[in-house]
């Protein structure tokens, strides 16, 4: 019943009608086991032609078959509860994330994604000052978190957490057009003008399942598994979401 359970290839609705047909199973062979063959009275022993000790094992009452359809209640109503509360976060996830490689609706009043020719889907949540954009041959300085998609968003990697002396995060610095970081995220940075924050949605085919070598890079081993799991995956989605803050460029 566990492999049932934990197999990830198995749907949620398919893991919830696994179990409760194992807690039914449960409860119906207890339930024939606890009924007796003519009626709730122990039968005498000059009845069976047996012990009245033995007899009275045979058979069990009401009240004792009403405990255990009982139990089998109460384990049913823990479980849907669990799978309800899943339900009810899977529902309340960012909507980038309810559909990999796709972009939901937004909500009311917000930007849509636009796509490039690429298929890279970026969205801005601030312009940027000045007359400066980030061009193909650029030199930037970004702040950025990376997330997994296919994991729920898991981040795998945020210059939040580059701060060695701490005195503050420092930025992830990347010369565009000369391969160093994911095509992807390259694509989205041009336009981009100083301070401005954007969001991107890279495909899989210009991120790390084809680059798995290129900024930016995970900082610890777990951050590195994280994106292995994916990346490395050929039944998962790649598709990756950065959050960028462009802090400097020339």
């Amino acid at each position: 019943m566990g492999n049932f359970c934990n197999n990830p290839n198995l749907d949620r609705t398919m893991r919830l009608r696994y179990t409760i047909a194992f807690l039914a199973t449960i409860a119906w062979t207890a339930v024939e086991g606890l009924t007796p063959t003519s009626s709730n009275t122990p039968k005498t022993s000059s009845e069976t032609g047996m012990p009245s000790t033995m007899t009275q094992h045979m058979g069990f009452s009401l009240t004792e078959r009403r405990k255990v359809l009982a139990t089998f209640a109460s384990l049913t109503s823990i479980f849907l509860t669990s799978t309800a509360s899943t339900a009810v976060a899977e529902t309340t996830k960012p909507k980038e994330f309810s559909s990999v490689g796709t972009q939901a609706p937004p909500p009311a009043g917000d930007q849509p994604f636009v796509t490039l020719e690429n298929g890279v889907k970026i969205k801005d949540f601030r312009e940027g000052t000045g007359d400066a954009v980030v061009g193909k041959n650029s030199r930037v300085s970004i702040q950025c978190s990376g997330r997994l998609l296919n994991l729920n968003g898991v981040v795998f990697y945020n210059t939040k957490n580059n701060n060695p002396d701490g005195f503050g995060a420092l930025p992830l610095e990347l010369s565009l057009g000369k391969g160093e970081a994911v095509p992807g995220l390259e694509a989205g940075l041009i336009g981009m003008k100083k301070g401005g924050i954007r969001r991107m949605i890279v495909p899989q085919e210009l991120a790390y399942n084809m680059f798995p070598d290129l900024e930016p890079k995970p900082m610890n081993a777990n951050d590195q598994r994280a994106l292995d799991s994916v990346a490395k995956n050929s039944r998962r989605d790649g598709a990756i979401l950065f959050d960028v803050q462009v802090e400097r460029l020339k």
